[in-house]
């Protein structure tokens, strides 16, 4: 099935913004399940048996619903806001 990546791209620009990091995770899956197919290496039960990587899963969901995971421009305030404290700090 061939896609049309522009449409991808809309499809992916038209989505709630809570619903993005959904899609992001979604993403980030698809490309590991690819690459360790490739490698011959999947082992889709260890995988659901992690409990460790659950863990991670569930923290990341719930760093997303109380605003913890910042986008670039986010990401980029938060550093600078940081390192003016910090410039004051050392006076």
């Amino acid at each position: 099935m061939k896609i049309n990546r522009d449409d991808l791209q809309q499809l992916i620009d038209s989505i709630y913004e809570e619903d993005a990091a959904e899609v992001y995770d979604f993403i980030g899956y698809l490309n590991m399940k690819r690459e360790r197919e490739a490698i011959g290496q999947i082992d889709f039960d260890s995988f659901f048996n992690d409990k460790e990587l659950i863990n991670q899963v569930q923290k990341s969901r719930e760093e997303r619903t109380n605003g913890l995971i910042y986008d670039q421009k986010q990401g980029l305030k938060y550093l600078q806001k940081k390192t003016k404290e910090f410039e004051k700090i050392l006076g």
